[in-house]
């Protein structure tokens, strides 16, 4: 389970009133439905560029779960604390 310390959900979270954003949340989803079984290193590399883009802060072994989580299509539970 990873945490993160945002101080714009935005980045983090789709827009609840519909409008078209790509988030992190967006990309892990996609990234879940696509690279299921593929290498960790690989997952690590994508989400690493989503992270850096949406400006958070995962640590390596953050991504490293993830990726996992990915791989193995276990389910990830994220906490987030809003600054």
């Amino acid at each position: 389970m990873g945490e993160v310390n945002v101080s714009n959900l935005g980045r983090l979270l789709a827009d609840s009133t519909g409008t078209p954003a790509h988030t992190y949340q967006a990309a892990f989803a996609e990234l879940a439905e696509s690279h299921r079984g593929r290498p960790v290193a690989e997952i690590v590399a994508l989400l690493s560029r989503e992270a850096d883009e949406a400006l958070l802060g995962f640590s390596a072994g953050d991504l490293m779960e993830q990726a996992e989580a990915i791989r193995t299509g276990a389910r990830y539970v994220l906490r987030v604390r809003v600054t």
